[in-house]
């Protein structure tokens, strides 16, 4: 069982974490961090690309000219697609790139996320940030003093003064413990957990 200190938001090491194996000590394969990241992405997919075929188009349906006789190619209304301002043949059409991957792959993916930032001494776990006002600057001040630039923040509840706060700071998330994910774990340098957010993170895993 890894035992990590818990620090201040001045820095200061106030106590320490135990973090259970099951859910921070596990074998990372990349293979399986992959599936879910890919899944991940191809449900944020809008899947709204589309086009206009010849039956979407308005227009008159009359026979351009007759059939046979002039020496031009058959034409049977305005709205085919070899005309300038008719349908498209064969484009895009509203779907959805979404699909799933087990539960316990999910499970299993999010473990890894966890455990590789452990590995890769890129876990922080804070005792608490407490704001006494929705600004910025202060916000701004404390990462500054824990020398976080790049990082996703895992809270247990609701915090308005620190979500707010933290919205125009580049490279820094914070996220409750419920919406935490693979791809927010990966794609972040750092890895800060609130301490009351490890309980709920081994409970959801466990």
């Amino acid at each position: 069982m890894a035992v990590l200190d818990v620090i201040n938001q001045e820095g200061k090491k106030v106590s320490q974490a135990e973090l259970a194996d099951g859910c921070f000590n596990v074998e990372v394969k990349s293979s399986v961090l992959h599936e879910v990241v890919k899944m991940q992405l191809a449900k944020r997919r809008a899947g709204s690309a589309a086009v206009k075929n010849r039956s979407d188009i308005r227009g008159s349906s009359r026979k351009l000219f007759r059939q046979k006789g002039t020496g031009r190619a058959r034409r049977g209304n305005i709205k085919s697609p070899l005309l300038r301002g008719g349908g498209v043949a064969f484009g895009p059409q509203p779907k959805n790139w979404g699909y799933k991957v087990p539960k316990k792959v999910r499970r299993l993916a999010l473990k890894m996320a966890l455990s590789s930032k452990l590995q890769d001494q890129a876990l922080t776990i804070l005792d608490q940030i407490s704001l006494e006002a929705i600004k910025t600057k202060d916000f701004a001040a404390i990462l500054a003093e824990l020398e976080i630039d790049n990082a996703l923040i895992v809270t247990s509840e609701k915090d308005e003064k620190l979500e707010l706060s933290s919205r125009n700071v580049p490279g820094v998330k914070i996220l409750r413990t419920e919406g935490l994910n693979v791809y927010d774990i990966l794609k972040y340098h750092q890895l800060v957990l609130l301490e009351p957010s490890i309980k709920q993170i081994e409970g959801r895993l466990a």
